[in-house]
């Protein structure tokens, strides 16, 4: 017997003629396309409502299963559905789901030829998404709004997020740095009344966005989310009200590791490198530089202990003078070190290899240049012109991980560079010159900002 139904074409439309239909334990499943976030996947219609597979959802979010319970992670939200076997059961909006925090009546997840399945519009409403039949659509992520709130011990800022993204902080000196990734915003600058985050500066880079606060000494900050119904919340509160938990390597941005290595210069009356190096040692410590002299007479440090020293260390800096028999040379001379260092962690570094704060640990050549730059700059100032070379022989320099300089202060085989160093006056130069320069640098790192190339004001 058949059964007509009035009306009714015998013949599919050409809607329905690209739905390829099966039957599967007395049940209809429709095989239909679906534009999930942008791409073309496949879906079903089971009793009326569109599913799509764990394999085509798991590119956009995470799907576990564990004791009758499918987890959805993903975009800042978690939903929990049972998983019920009962396809035309699973279909019925008489289940109870959880979306986030609520718990609501919604189809949820079941089991279709052994493959895990999803209702569409369940996962829409938990992930704040767009859904029509064959359409899944997310909200373009974007920076909505900026807010701050002023306290007592502590400031808070709010972005406000049109959807989640990941958000990375670091704190970089006395900044903190968030990066939305992949987000849509205004670059510009928020002003607050905060007496510990004043300001918030958003700025462009490459398909994110970066928003930096300034951190006060010894204040702490913290970064959490807040899932909204209409977006996510990125919350940082900043101030000396929150503990500072930095990873113990920042702490070399708080106290870097100064080291002044003056050479023994045998046959020349007047020890200049090492009174260079306690008069720009003592400049240093009065500003509250932390400062090691590898000697403080005749004889220094072992060779093992000198660069054990070197290797601790964020400026290492040694001073010499040119020693070369039947060479007529004279003045000041700023050497770099050039080749590959002894240390396969340095050279990996250097070479490439990313780690968490890496650039706090191994700094590439440009540091050392940088710190060259400002050497030669201050000694212009004081009138002292310095050559650039290059040098390969130095084992200390290879050692040291950050900005490592020679500074050979004059020749010992000439007397008019000797008479020259033997003047208070030109010992003087000689010493303010490392002290300021070494600060400047120093001072620049700390605020992720050391590309100076030329001197800066005393420290």
């Amino acid at each position: 017997m058949k059964l007509r139904v009035p009306g009714r074409r015998t013949a599919l439309s050409a809607a329905a003629a690209s739905l390829l239909l099966i039957g599967l334990a007395g049940a209809q499943i429709a095989f239909s396309r679906l534009n999930l976030a942008g791409r073309d996947v496949q879906s079903i219609q089971l009793y009326g409502a569109e599913y799509a597979s764990q394999s085509n959802l798991s590119g956009l979010l995470s799907i576990t299963q564990d004791s009758g319970v499918v987890r959805v992670t993903g975009l800042g939200h978690t939903l929990l559905l049972p998983l019920d076997e009962d396809q035309q059961r699973a279909t019925t909006s008489f289940n109870t789901v959880q979306l986030d925090t609520r718990r609501v009546q919604g189809r949820t997840a079941t089991i279709v030829n052994g493959n895990l399945y999803l209702p569409l519009d369940t996962l829409a409403s938990g992930l704040g998404a767009q859904y029509e039949q064959g359409k899944f659509t997310l909200t373009a992520p974007k920076l909505v709004s900026v807010s701050s709130r002023a306290g007592r011990d502590t400031d808070r800022v709010v972005l406000d997020l049109s959807r989640d993204v990941p958000v990375q902080d670091e704190q970089r000196g006395d900044r903190v740095v968030l990066t939305l990734k992949g987000i849509q915003g205004d670059a510009r600058r928020y002003t607050t009344r905060g007496a510990f985050v004043p300001s918030a500066e958003v700025a462009r880079s490459g398909s994110d966005l970066t928003v930096t606060l300034p951190l006060p000494a010894s204040s702490g900050y913290r970064v959490f989310k807040v899932v909204r119904g209409s977006g996510v919340r990125v919350v940082v509160d900043a101030g000396p009200g929150v503990a500072s938990s930095a990873p113990a390597v920042l702490s070399r941005i708080n106290s870097p590791l100064i080291v002044l290595d003056p050479a023994v210069v045998p046959g020349v009356s007047s020890d200049v490198t090492l009174e260079v190096a306690r008069q720009a040692a003592q400049l240093l410590t009065e500003k509250g530089w932390r400062v090691r002299v590898t000697r403080d007479g005749g004889a220094g440090l072992n060779r093992e202990e000198l660069l054990t020293l070197a290797r601790q260390s964020d400026v290492y800096l040694a001073l010499d003078l040119g020693r070369l028999p039947g060479a007529r040379r004279s003045g000041v001379t700023v050497y770099e070190q050039t080749g590959r260092a002894s240390s396969q962690l340095i050279n990996a570094l250097r070479g490439g290899s990313s780690a968490p704060y890496s650039t706090l640990v191994v700094a590439g050549a440009g540091s050392t240049r940088r710190l060259g730059e400002l050497l030669r700059g201050e000694l212009k100032g004081g009138g002292v012109t310095a050559g650039q070379q290059t040098i390969s022989r130095v084992q200390s320099l290879g050692e040291a991980p950050q900005a490592a300089l020679l500074l050979e202060l004059g020749w010992a085989n000439n007397a008019q560079d000797l008479a020259t160093l033997g003047s208070a006056a030109r010992q003087k130069i000689l010493s303010v010159a490392v002290a300021r320069s070494v600060a400047t640098y120093l001072t620049a790192r700390a605020n992720n900002n050391a590309n100076l190339s030329a001197p800066g004001g005393t420290q």
